[in-house]
């Protein structure tokens, strides 16, 4: 079952690709995305790894948090579900 990894700390620099294959050398990577600022398209800093298999997740945690990738130390963990978001007008 896939599993989705937060990825934070990330360099302004680091691209998809960059985070695809970093991950891969542990498993298969579904996706990788970088998430950015709607209005410029910069970097926010932080992305998401959907990880194929667990135990291949797992052990990515384990070997690349607090690795440094493009200058910076990578901070790794499961994603959390994002919680939904109140309809305009409702609270």
């Amino acid at each position: 079952m896939a599993k989705k990894l937060y990825v934070g700390n990330l360099s302004y620099s680091t691209t998809e690709e960059t985070l695809s294959s970093q991950f891969a050398q542990f498993g298969d990577v579904v996706s990788a995305v970088v998430i950015k600022d709607r209005a410029t398209g910069q970097s926010k800093g932080f992305g998401f790894v959907e990880m194929a298999d667990e135990a291949a997740a797992d052990k990515a945690i384990e070997s690349l948090s607090g690795k440094e990738v493009d200058g910076r130390k990578i901070r790794v963990n499961v994603a959390e579900e994002r919680k939904p978001r109140p309809h305009f007008g409702e609270r």
